[in-house]
């Protein structure tokens, strides 16, 4: 048996981003003895999902660790990849991958949700906005999804996060809401409103791009609020959690 990982994210047009990923996937891969691969979901051509399992199998992996790093189990993204693995749907939701061609063992991992090491990514990232927490309302912003159960699974993960970071913080209130449906304005004005403290909007997206660069800003436009565009990468916290789920995956391994 030979055990190696492959770490899928969305992809991106933008060179950066798609560095951003794989320089935290390297240096996540830097302690381990096994191979780890990073692919994507779309848009990367030759490093998609197919092509990192075929590199895996050709480097002999007999049992694959596929891990989603994606920021939601609310993502359909996260489904449709599970599906094309073999694994069965969340709902009747059917993804248009296919079928993947892999003939080693598959354990597919979890994504981010609502990590504790990633509230605390995230509360770095608003320090410097922050001037009396006490004072200030966080607004945690997701992509989300219309869909049913897959909705659900998005408002548990931003309403668990954004409680984390409250209490983290210091916060006097902390809430969150969708980019899909579009939440993102009726929730700021409704937090404006509620009374007068400052809000400071926290994007929860793996890597800057043009959701936090262009879509957050354009939704909110007109509207007054604080906001930086950090994204969660680059952070170490992210390294670590990747690094994590592998160890725990290889533990239960060995145990079984």
């Amino acid at each position: 048996m030979k055990q190696g990982v492959l770490i899928i994210s969305h992809g991106s047009q933008e060179p950066k981003w798609v560095e951003l990923v794989d320089a935290s996937i390297r240096k996540a891969a830097e302690e381990l003895t096994i191979p780890v691969v990073s692919a994507f979901l779309e848009i990367v051509e030759g490093r998609l999902i197919q092509d990192g399992i075929d590199e895996l199998e050709r480097l002999g992996v007999t049992d694959m660790f596929v891990l989603p790093l994606f920021v939601s189990s609310g993502s359909t993204h996260v489904d449709e990849i599970g599906q094309a693995l073999g694994f069965p749907p969340l709902t009747d939701f059917e993804g248009d991958l296919g079928v993947f061609r892999v003939n080693a063992g598959v354990t597919y991992g979890a994504p981010i949700d609502d990590d504790p090491e990633i509230a605390e990514l995230l509360l770095e990232n608003v320090r410097e906005l922050s001037t009396d927490p006490s004072r200030e309302t966080l607004l945690l912003l997701g992509h989300g999804s219309k869909l049913p159960v897959f909705h659900e699974r998005w408002q548990e993960g931003l309403g668990a996060l954004a409680e984390r970071l409250r209490q983290l913080g210091g916060f006097a209130r902390a809430d969150y809401a969708m980019l899909l449906p579009d939440q993102a304005a009726d929730k700021l004005r409704e937090l404006s409103q509620w009374s007068e403290n400052e809000v400071i909007v926290v994007p929860v997206f793996l890597s800057p791009g043009y959701f936090t660069t262009h879509v957050i800003p354009g939704r909110l436009e007109g509207m007054s609020y604080r906001y930086n565009g950090r994204a969660m990468l680059p952070h170490s916290a992210i390294e670590r959690w990747m690094s994590r789920r592998i160890h725990d995956w290889l533990a239960a391994v060995n145990i079984g």
